[in-house]
């Protein structure tokens, strides 16, 4: 492979030296947005919405800079593993041309919105000046690395690069992947277009193979695993259909609520029956009209006896009418606005049918009917004096809700770029596999330029989210504080998925665009990353907000 520096430590040697000026950067970036944002120390909210822009491009900025910390990372891991192969070489020298490239000439937060280092007062010229960092930029994404990722990847006949995982990881993604192909992925896009629910039996091997117990402790009936094995499950799920990929979801959230801030006869109760997968939980948190705004819940919840009756309306719940019990968010306390009047509730139902989808009193639902992620269904509900006993407030304390919702938001982000990566790979295999048995003028399409460059971008970007998302599993496995960490696998893992949809369905041409192939679905479901589990915007803020309060900051 001629286009790469000659040995492993060589290219290695010239991305831990341009990891230098990408520090130097995001660092000068962090003082430019904290002068914006946070003159007096604190971050101040109106300065934060007057250069929310710069803000959060800064945010942008930060993730390229720690998705290219783990990319080097998985790099070095392999090469002492000796798995550094021509394949990995490739995606490394890829992402950091690529990324070095973007980080100096603009990184796009989304289709037209491309930010600078001059939106934050940066002159681009004092950057990227070091000699590691001109040859990466000027070698190591061209086309021809490009191409030659897409010719590793014939070669390797659909291996698309070492992941970087323990034995007992590897065997993990091993088993769900045999299920996902099996199970999941020749029957998703019927499920799709018939707009059905996944199925019940699936849902049932699921319980058996432990995926809804998976991070549950043993004593409360769970495999007791990591946060990493539950990327690796959840992306295996996701690339075979990301309606089963996100079935866990809601079990998670719902298990750590009550792991973390549960009573024991709550945890007792729900634990053992959340991990075989016999209770199916729903989160219910959104409202019409307020989105991320969760101060602004109206929801009722009033104490009457041994009951709380519930009266409101929530929208976006996700797999409402088949489940078995809600975590519903509600004020309980009238006369405080904000987040300190809420409360958490675990609010038992029955589980609905076809003909009866909420056949609970003083409960009602209605079908939202989308473009895609269809494979549970989204409802908007209606509750006017639904019952919720006492003893299913969380933890047993009102005005907690908030707080508790809080312990919970690591994992379900880390999951949902999970999710991300997962809806990436399946669209770059789709469009691999596509690209490989069309042929124009008497040639497989992967062998012209602009194709094979493009599944050899898929291929690297996909890389580079993986690993930020397992970084912040392992930070969460490790009891420390994730939540940039986590909000940034989903900022980059959410605008990956939608950019291998993107061009798996262009490298499809016409035929991507008709619903019999596969990759018109996976365009609509990778549409949703960007949006649900906080949207692009809330999560660049939630980034820059975060790192700016951080006491280590840069001077």
């Amino acid at each position: 492979m001629n286009v790469l520096p000659e040995t492993s430590e060589d290219l290695l040697g010239l991305c831990r030296a341009a990891l230098d000026d990408v520090h130097a950067f995001r660092d000068a970036a962090q003082r430019a947005a904290a002068d914006m944002a946070a003159p007096g120390g604190p971050v101040e909210s109106a300065l934060l919405e007057e250069h929310q822009y710069a803000v959060h491009g800064f945010a942008w900025m930060a993730t390229y800079a720690s998705g290219l910390e783990q990319l080097l990372r998985w790099a070095e891991w392999l090469d002492a593993d000796g798995q550094l192969a021509d394949l990995e070489r490739l995606i490394l020298s890829a992402g950091f041309g690529g990324y070095l490239n973007q980080l100096k000439y603009g990184i796009a937060m989304s289709q037209d919105e491309i930010v600078r280092p001059g939106d934050l007062g940066l002159d681009e010229a004092a950057f990227f000046a070091g000699a590691a960092a001109r040859q990466l930029m000027a070698t190591g994404n061209g086309i021809a690395v490009r191409q030659a990722i897409a010719e590793c990847l014939r070669a390797r006949d659909g291996d698309f690069g070492a992941r970087g995982l323990d034995e007992t990881n590897a065997m993990v993604a091993e088993q769900f992947r045999r299920f996902s192909d099996e199970r999941v992925a020749p029957h998703a896009h019927g499920w799709h277009v018939r707009d059905e629910l996944v199925p019940l039996d699936v849902i049932s091997e699921m319980g058996e193979l432990g995926v809804f117990g998976l991070t549950i402790p043993e004593e409360d009936g769970g495999l007791g695993m990591g946060k990493v094995s539950m990327c690796v499950v959840t992306e295996e799920l996701s690339r075979g259909y990301i309606g089963v990929g996100s079935l866990g979801t809601r079990s998670d959230i719902a298990a750590e609520l009550i792991r973390l801030n549960g009573t024991p006869d709550q945890k007792e109760k729900y634990l053992a029956p959340i991990a075989s997968g016999a209770l199916l939980p729903t989160a219910v948190f959104t409202e019409p009209n307020h989105g991320s705004d969760l101060a602004r819940i109206r929801t009722r919840a009033t104490r009457d006896a041994d009951v709380y009756r519930v009266k409101g309306n929530k929208i976006w719940i996700t797999h409402a009418a088949r489940t078995d019990m809600m975590t519903l968010m509600a004020r309980t306390d009238p006369d405080e606005d904000g987040y300190r009047g809420l409360s958490m509730f675990l609010a038992d139902k029955p589980r609905g049918t076809d003909d009866a989808p909420f056949p609970a009193d003083g409960m009602t639902g209605s079908e939202i009917r989308v473009l895609g992620y269809r494979g549970m269904k989204e409802y908007e509900l209606g509750f006017d004096g639904f019952e919720v006993a006492a003893d299913g407030l969380l933890g047993g304390r009102e005005g907690e809700g908030f707080k508790q919702l809080m312990t919970s938001f690591e994992t379900a982000r880390i999951q949902t770029a999970a999710r991300a990566v997962g809806v990436a790979q399946n669209a770059l295999e789709l469009g691999f596999g596509y690209a490989g048995d069309r042929e124009q003028f008497h040639r497989p399409i992967v062998e012209f330029a602009r194709v094979g460059g493009k599944l050899g971008w898929m291929a690297t970007e996909t890389t580079i989210a993986r690993q930020l998302t397992y970084f912040a599993a392992r930070q969460k496995d490790s009891g420390q504080r994730c939540d940039i960490e986590a909000g940034m696998a989903k900022l980059l893992g959410a605008r990956v998925a939608w950019s291998n949809a993107d061009n798996g369905l262009q490298i499809h041409g016409g035929n991507g665009y008709a619903e019999e192939y596969d990759i018109s679905r996976v365009l609509c479901d990778a549409r949703i990353l960007n949006i649900f589990e906080g949207a692009a915007e809330i999560q660049a803020g939630i980034i820059a907000r975060g790192l700016l309060a951080r006491p280590n900051r840069p001077a």
